[in-house]
């Protein structure tokens, strides 16, 4: 839906105060006019603006600053969309485009309220064919994660039976390395069984813990999965590596723990900040992608906090870009 199909006097008077100034900088040129790119890294739809954002920069570099482009991944869009519709309201509660445009700070809307802006006030126009949008999306997002030197790895989530989904995990190995490989090995199963004869892999696990407001919790490899057991690649347990990293937002990835340096496999990702974590349980990673795996997983009904219905990983691994 795009915005401009809704009806709000106040956001268009503001649009049409805009379409007026840069009718005027068009013709003179006194006046830069910061256009602004935020938006999901993965829809084409992102970079169909982002092209129309530096084209015009590039036609009328006298009358643009270098746009401000900002790709977020799933994750992060959906936090900065929940923001966005807190602090704008109005017509924004609707909104579900995938990237948002802005004039000189004011919403114009999404890629094609950019392109029919651009066009309007500055005849200019952009296009490109379906495929060529595709392919750079492709490249731009692997581009995109490369460039932060950390591993990704992801699990696909059934539950009830039912497939769910994947949840991508960015993993901080430049902070926690020691912690971040025990969960990549596990995630991957390179490291074949453990001394006691446990497969040291993720592969079959489920979610065993729902802590509603507070975080869901799997990782326990051994056979029955009740929530007391699992190893790491470095034996039963293995020490708290760094606290460095803050439990302060949702989709925080950290390792459960029965005390100081009683690391195995299980783990969990928050629901909510918890800063009381903070020098308890170490985080190093966090979720980027899979927003609705984790709201399915917390609101998955419980009993004592274990989900009634199986939450199990089906597969797992290194993810590859």
């Amino acid at each position: 839906m795009g915005f401009n199909r809704f009806n709000l006097r106040e956001t268009r008077r503001k649009r049409q105060c805009c379409s007026t100034q840069h009718r005027t900088t068009s013709r003179r040129f006194q006046m830069v006019a910061p256009l602004e790119i935020v938006g999901l890294i993965k829809d084409p739809n992102f970079h169909v603006a982002k092209c129309i954002a530096e084209g015009l920069k590039q036609k009328f570099p006298e009358a643009f600053l270098d746009p401000k482009i900002q790709p977020l991944l799933e994750f992060d869009w959906h936090t900065y969309l929940c923001d966005k519709k807190m602090e704008l309201r109005g017509e924004v509660w609707q909104y579900s485009s995938s990237l948002m445009c802005f004039l000189n700070g004011v919403l114009l809307g999404n890629e094609k309220d950019l392109a029919s802006w651009a066009k309007d006030q500055w005849s200019f126009t952009f296009t490109r064919p379906k495929a060529f949008y595709m392919a750079l999306t492709e490249d731009y997002y692997a581009k995109h994660l490369q460039k932060t030197g950390h591993q990704f790895v992801f699990m696909e989530i059934v539950i009830a039976g039912e497939a769910a989904g994947r949840l991508l995990f960015e993993l901080f190995s430049d902070v926690c390395p020691k912690t971040s490989k025990n969960f990549e090995a596990l995630c991957s199963g390179e490291r074949g069984l453990s001394q006691s004869g446990l497969p040291l892999c993720y592969k079959g696990s489920v979610f065993h813990r729902v802590v509603p407001n507070g975080w869901v919790q799997g990782g326990d490899i051994s056979p029955e999965s009740k929530g007391n057991g699992g190893e790491s690649i470095y034996g039963p347990t293995f020490e708290d590596e760094s606290f460095a990293v803050s439990h302060s937002k949702r989709g925080t990835l950290g390792m459960a723990n029965k005390g100081p340096h009683s690391n195995g496999s299980q783990f969990y990702i928050t629901l909510q900040p918890t800063p009381w974590m903070d020098r308890t349980y170490v985080a190093f990673g966090q979720v980027v992608e899979g927003v609705d795996v984790l709201r399915r997983l917390e609101e998955a009904p419980t009993c004592n906090e274990r989900p009634k219905y199986e939450c199990k990983v089906t597969d797992c691994g290194v993810f590859r870009f």
